[in-house]
């Protein structure tokens, strides 16, 4: 029987499945939308929340919040 969860077999299918479901013209966007997540997540992970400061600090301010209230 096999002698890993995911062989070279197992990865190939996958990505044949894949390349059917999303299509080749998706695979590059989805590839950026994962990537830029996993930086997020490892920005987050790693305690660099300047990004997170920066936002609460203009949810606070009251203009920020009038432009909220008038979004659609």
């Amino acid at each position: 029987m096999g002698s890993g969860l995911l062989t070279p077999g197992h990865l190939l299918i996958l990505a044949v499945v894949v390349l059917l479901v999303f299509g080749p013209k998706r695979l590059p966007e989805l590839g950026r939308s994962l990537g830029s997540g996993m930086r997020g997540f490892k920005r987050a992970i790693e305690g660099d929340d300047e990004g997170v400061e920066a936002g609460d600090e203009a949810a606070g301010h009251p203009a920020a919040d009038e432009r909220a209230r008038h979004s659609p």
